[in-house]
């Protein structure tokens, strides 16, 4: 019969129990099992002269321990298995159990650990009846009852080391470093810890696990695939070519994948890029699925004629392997944001000091922020020192020190140990600055967005800034025309390389179609405009051609006829297996049909324009209109889903380019692919981030 603790937890609760009640309990329990407990004691005279008959432990713990004197008055458990000895008794006080049960139920006993993994078996109180758990606290134990008992799972916990070692980029010698060894085997000691190669084969098991489910999902999508490509240099000289997949899946659903890290031996060379393009598409299986290449830094002319030859042969119904995007926007946006800081970097100094000035002091601060209200400054801005790996830090450092310069020149009258305050001049010119960079800082906030924002969104973006500078180039300001010169001329490269498919992109909005392409041209061409027009209106109409000539899922007989071959060559009337001779009635509906499709584009840019929302998900409304353009709803979801960007949302600021870090060169390049793809898929795996509609303005 076992005694309950008042103590003891109900209704599934925590309960807090006091040691010492729960020791006295335990005393109990031993009490109120046989008598013969009160006699054992007393001393040896007084239990010979009590005529009472012992009465045998009821205990299970008493089938693995012996109690034996070691001395008068004190009396220690033995456990028959490891012969370690545990207190039990010292005069009249009596030690209990528990610790006794909690000695083979933990599996610390190392005789009975050998003897579980050998047999496979748990301990003796490994599911005990009627037996709470305990967790213990420095000053307070708990008792919970209705918990289901969780046996050790040595296969689990290699997962899950594997899984954190992926997912927060651990060295993998780290299950080799003493202290986390001593960690585990403090928590777990019937953990055997892994080695740094079966740690590996762990890692390397997970990604191949991981990929099993990526494969399914690309195997299922029913247009064309996007690639981008980001290389990163390392110390050793070789690069890694990060290559992600950009597409929309059957349920109209935006994804964005990392599927291959390829080492790349000379990443200077012509055919790197080429190279990692090949290996990617044979290794996930997706030849003829290929649509278009971003990469994240302009190419030499042989590798541009590398990857626009190895375009054609991949995908070559499709524009001949002009779908070739030559540079990543992200780092275009940060590399003109680089050249007009260092084109005015006395100017951007000077700020950056003053507002170090302030915020390194805290009494200063102070007095900043008391001057800020008693001038009654509108600004929400708070001042903050620039992260100059962030130019996005740099940019917000610049406009809320321009929102605050009237509290800077008020600390200047009240501080004599502030020098080299900005004069009303160079206020003005870091307006003039601010204003030049806003546009790149809001684009690029664009990129970091929830989602990935489909490939029209960059058209408004791009144009506008392209019209801006030019304009601002040709400035009779000497400060504007000096600051923007650099500025555009970078940014004309990207334009040039890029405005194709930003164009043809915007065409797929219906909000827009041509009309915003002819309208932003003849702001930027000018006269010439009309040509630029007629080269994007061409090849829209090319490339919705080549999709109509795509292989698509007939019957087999009609399947022979697309490819020249008759249904039937011994049949020579045409007349099928049922008789009926309607082989050219197939023909006739190819024919037909064709025709039709052929109008579906032409149909869609005559129809009027939608009416322009800010927030608006163009792909969503090319999902409801699929049955009315069955195959320029096609075309428009791999259009829009070119990728613009090469580098993920975390790093669309960054100004120091990334490189392969030393530890990761040293390990195989298999293992570095596994390592870092896992990772990518890891986070994902529960949330596929949707379509966001983009609040886009446009002044038309």
């Amino acid at each position: 019969m076992e005694v309950e603790s008042p103590n003891e937890i109900m209704n599934n609760e925590l309960v807090p129990v006091d040691d010492t009640q729960s020791m006295e309990t335990e005393m109990q329990l031993d009490l109120l099992e046989p008598e013969a407990n009160h006699l054992e004691e007393l001393t040896p005279s007084i239990v010979e002269a009590i005529p009472t008959k012992r009465r045998k432990k009821k205990s299970v713990v008493w089938e693995h321990f012996t109690i034996e004197t070691v001395s008068a008055g004190c009396r220690r458990a033995y456990c028959k298995q490891c012969k370690q000895s545990f207190a039990y008794s010292t005069g009249n006080k009596v030690a209990g159990t528990s610790h006794l049960k909690r000695h083979i139920a933990k599996g610390t006993c190392p005789v009975v650990l050998r003897n579980q993994e050998r047999n496979n078996q748990s301990t003796p109180y490994s599911a005990p009846p009627k037996m709470s758990s305990f967790t213990d606290t420095p000053k307070r134990r708990y008792r919970t009852a209705s918990v289901p008992y969780l046996s050790f799972d040595a296969d689990r916990c290699r997962h899950e080391i594997a899984r954190m070692i992926i997912m927060h980029d651990y060295p993998l010698h780290m299950v080799e470093h003493p202290g986390f060894m001593a960690f585990v085997q403090n928590l777990q000691p019937r953990f055997d810890m892994v080695s740094f190669n079966t740690v590996q084969g762990d890692c390397v098991a997970t990604y191949l696990r991981e990929k099993a489910n990526i494969q399914r999902v690309i195997e299922g999508v029913p247009g064309r695939i996007c690639l981008t490509l980001d290389l990163w240099p390392s110390s050793r000289t070789v690069g890694y070519m990060f290559v992600s997949g950009q597409f929309i899946d059957s349920e109209w659903k935006m994804h964005r994948k990392l599927l291959n890290v390829i080492m790349e031996p000379y990443p200077e060379s012509a055919t790197a890029f080429s190279h990692s393009v090949a290996a990617c598409l044979s290794d996930w299986n997706m030849d003829g699925k290929l649509f278009s290449v971003t990469i994240n830094q302009p190419l030499n002319d042989a590798a541009t004629d590398n990857m626009r030859a190895l375009l054609s042969v991949k995908n070559p119904l499709v524009l001949d392997g002009q779908l070739l995007v030559g540079n990543c926007l992200a780092r275009s946006l940060s590399k003109i944001f680089e050249d007009a800081v260092i084109s005015v970097d006395g100017l951007v100094k000077m700020v950056r000091d003053s507002v170090k000035y302030v915020k390194t002091s805290e009494s200063r601060e102070e007095k900043f922020i008391e001057l800020k209200q008693q001038l009654q400054v509108p600004s929400a801005k708070t001042l903050a020192i620039d992260d100059q790996t962030r130019w996005n830090t740099t940019y917000e450092m610049l406009l809320a020190a321009w929102e605050l310069k009237e509290v800077f020149s008020c600390l200047d009258t009240m501080d004599p140990d502030y020098k080299d305050t900005p004069t009303e001049e160079n206020w003005k010119q870091v307006e003039i600055l601010c204003t030049y960079l806003k546009p790149l800082f809001d684009t690029a906030n664009l990129l970091t967005t929830a989602g990935s924002p489909t490939t029209n969104t960059f058209f408004h973006e791009a144009w506008k800034i392209q019209l801006e500078l030019a304009r601002a180039a040709s400035s009779e300001d000497p400060f504007v025309s000096t600051l923007t010169k650099s500025m555009q001329e970078n940014f004309d490269k990207y334009w040039k390389s890029s405005c194709f498919i930003l164009a043809i992109a915007v065409v797929m909005d219906p909000r827009f179609k041509l009309k915003l392409v002819e309208f932003s041209f003849s702001k930027i061409y000018g006269d010439d405009s009309a040509s630029y027009v007629k080269i994007v209106d061409d090849g829209i109409h090319e490339l919705f051609h080549e999709y109509i000539a795509l292989p698509l899922p007939l019957t087999p007989a009609y399947a022979e006829v697309v490819n020249g071959q008759s249904a039937k060559p011994e049949d020579p009337q045409g007349i099928g297996s049922n008789g009926l001779g309607l082989t050219d009635f197939d023909v006739y509906i190819m024919e037909t049909t064709s025709q039709l499709s052929k109008s579906e584009l032409d149909q869609y840019l005559q129809e009027s324009l939608l009416p322009r929302v800010h927030e608006f998900d163009v792909v969503g409304w090319w999902k409801v209109n699929r049955m009315k353009y069955p195959t320029l709803s096609k075309m428009a979801c791999d259009i829009l889903s070119i990728p613009v960007c090469t580098v993920p949302a975390a790093s669309v600021f960054d100004t120091v380019r990334k490189e392969m870090d030393s530890y990761r060169c040293s390990l195989r390049p298999e293992t570095v692919e596994a390592l870092i793809c896992a990772k990518d898929w890891l986070q994902t795996e529960t949330i596929e981030a949707p379509v966001a509609p983009v609040k886009v303005e446009v002044p038309i």
